[in-house]
């Protein structure tokens, strides 16, 4: 089953993710591309997951941050985590 890719925007801080980041740091324009090519690829992932079971991670989710340890070159999920 399918997990949705929801943000928690203030689970233990006072200050949202958006408001720590720069508005001109150059993964901002990058998120809003990778975010309009997943959405675009919603029925996709949809027709790979179970409707049965529990859920999963959402892959948005997961292929965000495969992308951001490419970006920043971590060498281990473990790392990135």
């Amino acid at each position: 089953m399918r997990g949705l890719d929801l943000k928690q925007d203030e689970l233990f801080s006072y200050t949202t993710l958006e408001q720590r980041i720069p508005n001109d740091h150059p993964l901002r324009p990058l998120r809003r591309l990778v975010d309009t090519v997943l959405a675009s690829m919603d029925r996709d992932f949809d027709g790979l997951y179970s409707r049965r079971g529990r859920a999963s991670i959402a892959p948005e989710r997961l292929l965000r941050a495969s992308l951001l340890q490419v970006i920043y070159t971590v060498r281990s999920e473990r790392q990135l985590v």
